[in-house]
């Protein structure tokens, strides 16, 4: 190999000379493709088949990004991340916020409405049991007072007939016969309440002397019905069960 390279050199000694000798005897350009050559640009780029030079792509869009030219990208990847990210924000976060504070309110509300009802229903079951042991109690020395003082805590016509089923019935008898009771309530459920209306299930043990016998017992249920009047609870109705 080395001694045919020595040869090749020596029979051409320079690389000029054989270039020159090898136009001379018809292996060089002619005069108009000398101006073809001169004329071809020298600076492009090679390529290799069909693939092309992703340099020049990702140059062009770094460029747009930074520069925003019209037209070198479409309208939707023109603009800066941080841009998009604050129109997003911007125009988002208003409602959401809005949103966020009627959630927070109703539900304020609704707290509210819950609290409220149940100590309207505490309320409603105290009354219930505090008026039933006070129309079903009485002394013989005081029956005309302790049965109109419990007419007081009455209406409509529930309190009309309870007026005159004491005035006719009950005081006389407490009187001519020396009748006491006395009632209690072991125990009281709501049924239903709103702000106006409630319903009491109401159990009362009542406890009643005649004269100078030995007192005798009763137990009851009764379903009390309840009105809000001038924000006074006032029984309505007395419904044994």
């Amino acid at each position: 190999m080395i001694s045919i390279l020595s040869k090749s050199k020596a029979t051409r000694p320079g690389g000029a000379s054989a270039a020159a000798a090898d136009s001379s005897h018809g292996g060089g350009a002619g005069p108009g493709e000398l101006d073809e050559v001169r004329s071809a640009p020298t600076d492009a780029p090679e390529q290799h088949g069909d693939a092309i030079d992703p340099t020049d792509t990702v140059a062009a869009i770094d460029f747009a990004l930074c520069n925003d030219e019209p037209g070198t990208l479409s309208a939707s990847n023109s603009a800066h991340p941080q841009s998009v990210w604050r129109r997003v924000l911007l125009y988002s976060l208003p409602p959401a916020v809005m949103m966020a504070a009627v959630a927070v309110g109703y539900l304020k509300w609704q707290e509210f409405s819950l609290r409220e009802l149940e100590a309207t229903r505490a309320e409603s079951v105290r009354a219930a049991t505090d008026l039933t042991v006070k129309m079903l109690s009485y002394r013989p020395d005081t029956v005309d007072k302790d049965l109109a003082s419990a007419c007081d805590q009455m209406t409509g016509a529930f309190r009309d007939s309870y007026a005159q089923l004491t005035r006719d019935v009950v005081i006389p008898g407490s009187k001519q016969k020396r009748i006491s009771a006395v009632a209690t309530v072991p125990a009281a459920a709501s049924e239903s309440v709103t702000h106006s209306r409630a319903v009491v299930l109401v159990f009362v043990n009542q406890s009643i002397v005649v004269g100078d016998d030995a007192p005798s017992s009763t137990t009851s249920s009764v379903k009390v019905t309840l009105s809000r009047v001038n924000n006074r609870w006032l029984i309505n109705d007395f419904t044994p069960i």
